[in-house]
């Protein structure tokens, strides 16, 4: 199960995503990958990819989450319920990718993810 979970950076909770991209772009130096409006921008930390995420995009609101990318989102949520998981949101059709958030046993957040092609191209999810 384990080689089915990749590790893709730390979303970060932020109100205002143009004044958090300042911060993190012009005073730390990161670099944008990608931006998706007022919602969503990842940028590149050197080692990992740092998300930023506005409250619409944040698993649970102000709440820092790992963004977890799986080949089948149903598949894991099904495997990590099994293993005593809390399941924070089932699978769903995002703009971008199928989503879910699991709490961890320790309480912390994991957004499951699977781009739209991938699902659609494994079976996908009619949510």
């Amino acid at each position: 199960m384990t080689n089915e979970f990749t590790l893709r950076g730390v979303m970060l909770p932020v109100e205002d995503l143009d004044t958090a991209l300042h911060f993190y772009s012009d005073t730390l130096g990161w670099t944008l990958r990608f931006r998706d409006g007022d919602r969503y921008a990842s940028l590149d930390a050197g080692v990992t990819t740092i998300a930023l995420a506005a409250p619409v995009e944040q698993p649970v609101e102000g709440r820092p989450a790992l963004p977890v990318k799986v080949r089948d989102v149903a598949r894991a949520v099904a495997a990590l319920s099994d293993a005593g998981v809390d399941i924070l949101l089932a699978p769903v059709n995002g703009p971008d990718e199928v989503r879910a958030a699991v709490r961890d046993t320790a309480g912390n957040i994991i957004s499951l993810y699977a781009p739209l092609e991938a699902a659609a191209v494994s079976g996908g999810l009619d949510v």
